[in-house]
């Protein structure tokens, strides 16, 4: 293969690409602004302006490219042979003067600004600038400007680097942003009258390099450098689009699109980013019920396991069946548990998925692209992470053809004919909001019924026995998207107080059934919130496993020991990519 080489290390490269990109795909630090992955290349900010040596088509020998003039590296492609500078001493004098021009109106708000800690402008001030400004007259003042529901512009911070214009009129489609005046009163505008309001709009800010676009929903509520990022999969519609959850103190605090180009490229919808506020919300189920005497009581998790348990095996034992409904909100691996406890209880239990919402249409962007185009983005109107993954593990339990949709379970139930064979349900959901629906509420009528949930509503009145259980966020799993890609994500946060996780439940209950039940100690799942004593979760009361830690790794490994039509969870499921450690940029030395 050709190769070209930058700043003394030999790289290989395909043709066609630039050398930034493949600087960056070495992980050899040219400093950047304008250029992304993801856009059109405009060489507009020029900090990445590098010195290029080539060989001589005729003699061979190295010579100055374009005639020793300092070259974008955004916008140059390679060539074999090529030698690039970009620390050489004009390389350096050029990255300095960028520096000090993109300062010189720039305000000193680092201290106030959100951005602080993860701003290309402060590393590279450090980095690459001169460290004493050298401009002394009035600095340009720009105005604060509102965007969008979701966006606000401090123009003072911009620096021009057109990613967000570019975004909007490539990857959206919308064009709702324009750069408007010239000189030192260039500014980013929307058009008079259109806010930046499309399904993509918050894309914006994580493309700005400085602080010039600021979340609403951020702005002000934590600083960076307390927050600690965990790779998941979007856990409320079947997109599967990969994030960051970053959090602190056991608190969500915002979700940040994670790289994958075979699902999400670099973006996420709005709805995903701002999907998650039911996490914290205060009608989360934090302890278990049972009916006593016709009403629900608070309870401990013994009488609670004991009463579901009772209430199943008695259904059996009448000569009745018992009904499972696996929410398309649960991971693939509590599918899996969930089904084995009911096929434990009940060898011909019936095994269903839960309802799948569905709301508007698919849509893809850039608006007018078709849903092939490599470089469109899908949005889907499927409000559901995993149903497929779900009916794929129930008919690796119960064969193909065997696994009803919600509409036959609510048949099985009783639906229309009032007759049924289901005497004991166990219903588990996990979605956003209220979820019952009339028909479920009737066909439940005289039925026992265990309800594992996460929100108060409608179905809580028509249960026996209530379970709480955990958000995506709480615990880890895999998740089927649309495009039948199995993805695996970790857990973000700890478990609300005295909930557990619908595949811990399962375990539990199976241990119960078994008579192996016992709290097990030093073997709960703990998730180090952060490395300083301050930062730690205050005390919370937790409700220990009384079986084996649920491990999302494990049961993978045991779905495709035991079951050979789930084989792909050993070799199928793609894992998080573990981040690179970052170095301190001072060195510490032992005295």
């Amino acid at each position: 293969m050709p190769t070209i080489t930058i700043d003394g290390v030999k790289c290989e490269f395909a043709a066609g690409q630039t050398i930034l990109q493949v600087a960056n795909a070495n992980g050899l630090k040219i400093p950047q602004y304008c250029y992304h992955e993801g856009l059109s290349v405009v060489a507009s900010c020029r900090i990445c302006l590098s010195e290029v040596w080539a060989p001589n088509p005729k003699s061979g020998q190295l010579e100055p490219f374009m005639g020793g003039k300092l070259v974008p590296t955004c916008q140059q492609t390679c060539s074999d042979g090529m030698v690039v500078y970009s620390d050489s001493p004009k390389g350096v004098a050029n990255q300095k003067a960028v520096m000090e021009y993109l300062l010189i109106n720039h305000p000193l708000d680092c201290p106030v600004c959100d951005q602080a800690g993860e701003c290309f402008l402060q590393d590279y001030s450090y980095e690459y600038g001169r460290g004493v400004s050298r401009f002394e007259e009035q600095k340009v003042k720009q105005p604060k400007k509102d965007l969008g529901p979701h966006v606000y512009l401090y123009s003072d911070r911009c620096i021009m680097c057109t990613r967000c214009v570019r975004f909007t009129r490539e990857v959206s489609g919308t064009s709702e942003l324009m750069v408007q005046g010239r000189g030192n009163k260039e500014e980013i505008d929307v058009f008079p009258g259109v806010a930046i309001d499309n399904e993509l709009s918050a894309n914006v800010i994580d493309l700005c390099p400085v602080g010039a676009l600021l979340d609403k929903d951020f702005l002000f509520a934590q600083r960076v450098w307390f927050l600690r990022s965990t790779p998941s999969i979007d856990g409320i519609t079947a997109s599967g689009d990969n994030i960051l959850i970053e959090h602190n103190e056991g608190k969500i605090f915002r979700f940040k699109p994670r790289a994958n180009p075979a699902v999400n490229k670099w973006w996420i919808t709005d709805e995903v980013r701002y999907g998650w506020k039911h996490i914290h919300s205060e009608d989360r189920l934090r302890s278990p019920v049972h009916r006593r005497f016709g009403t629900l009581v608070e309870t401990d998790y013994t009488r609670a396991y004991e009463d579901a348990l009772d209430g199943l095996r008695k259904a059996v034992a009448d000569g009745k069946r018992v009904a499972l409904a696996v929410s398309p909100m649960l991971a693939c691996e509590e599918a899996y548990l969930l089904a084995m406890l009911a096929r434990t209880i009940d060898p011909e239990a019936v095994l269903a998925v839960g309802p799948v919402p569905v709301k508007g249409q698919d849509k893809v962007f850039p608006v007018g692209a078709k849903a092939d185009d490599p470089r469109a983005f899908r949005t889907y109107a499927e409000k559901a992470p995993n149903a497929r993954g779900v009916r794929r593990v129930l008919e690796g339990i119960a064969g193909q053809g065997n696994v009803p949709d919600f509409e036959g379970f609510l048949r099985r139930l009783g639906k229309g004919s009032g007759a049924s064979d289901v005497a004991a349900v166990v219903l588990t959901g996990n979605y956003p909001s209220d979820w019952a629906t009339d028909d479920l509420v009737s066909a439940l009528g005289g039925k026992f019924v265990v309800l594992i949930d996460t929100l108060s509503g409608r179905l809580i009145d028509e249960a026996d026995v209530v379970l709480p259980g955990a958000t995506w966020a709480e615990k880890a799993g895999t998740f089927e998207n649309a495009r039948h890609q199995l993805q695996a994500f970790e857990q973000a946060i700890p478990v609300i107080e005295l909930a557990k996780t619908e595949g811990q439940i399962a375990l539990d209950l199976m241990a119960e059934l078994e008579g192996k039940a016992d709290v097990v100690s030093g073997e709960a799942p703990m998730v180090v919130m952060a490395t300083q004593r301050s930062l730690l979760p205050g005390s919370t009361q937790t409700a220990p496993p009384r079986a084996a830690a649920y491990n999302a790794a494990n049961i993978r490994a045991r779905m495709a020991a035991e079951r050979p039509a789930l084989a792909v969870f050993a070799t199928g499921v793609s894992l998080p990519a573990v981040e690179a450690r970052q170095e301190a940029d001072m060195k510490v030395v032992d005295l």
